[in-house]
């Protein structure tokens, strides 16, 4: 069995064991398809990338190959990349902005594929991060629901290094209050942290297929 193969079920395994049943979407960026393809052999579903254009020279051929493949965009969305993403990505977890809203919203109104769509919150309030303030969630929510016709599922984060617990728990308490049902929180250093709060995916890169060179 591959090494990554064997990676996954692990974490699997301690997923369950916190009785929780998260996706784990095995984050592949920089690795080539010859490192994807065992976890796509054992029936993995949930791929992550960073960069469009990655994916775009990856993706495509094994999605018509594998139509049961779930691919995610995690990393920062540029509005004038949106034309590539649909109908590549079937989530989008970096929506941060109403300019952003807008252009997905005219991307799935012309080739009629609606992705599904996470918020990202900047839970910590750091400067040098993508996402919107806990202060103008809601009314940014609503907006996007009303205005932009967005099929949004749940809020992402990526909280500042460190205590990583009360800013998942923050995250719980604000997916709550929108009534939204997924949540996108925790990488490899802390997804069991993430579970206890009830993330229903968690994004895991190193863990599985090693440490980028």
């Amino acid at each position: 069995m591959h090494n990554s193969v064997q990676s996954l079920i692990s974490i699997q395994k301690e997923i369950s064991n916190n009785n929780s049943n998260a996706n784990i979407i095995a984050v592949s960026k920089t690795f080539s398809i010859d490192n994807i393809v065992p976890l796509i052999n054992h029936g993995h579903v949930h791929f992550g990338e960073n960069k469009v254009q990655e994916a775009q020279e990856k993706w495509p051929k094994i999605k018509k190959k594998n139509n049961n493949i779930k691919l995610h965009l995690i990393g920062k969305l540029q509005t004038n990349k949106v034309k590539f993403v649909l109908p590549l990505f079937d989530y989008i977890h970096s929506l941060d902005s109403i300019k952003l809203a807008e252009k997905i919203y005219i991307e799935q109104e012309k080739k009629n594929f609606k992705p599904k769509i996470f918020i990202q919150v900047n839970i910590g309030n750091e400067n040098q991060k993508n996402g919107v303030s806990i202060d103008s969630l809601k009314s940014f929510y609503e907006e996007c629901k009303k205005n932009y016709n967005l099929n949004i599922i749940g809020l992402m984060c990526i909280p500042p290094i460190g205590n990583s617990k009360e800013f998942f728990s923050k995250m719980l308490e604000l997916n709550n209050l929108l009534n939204l049902n997924e949540l996108s929180m925790g990488m490899s250093s802390d997804y069991l942290d993430a579970i206890n709060f009830k993330a229903t995916f968690v994004r895991i890169g190193s863990l599985i297929f090693g440490e980028r060179i």
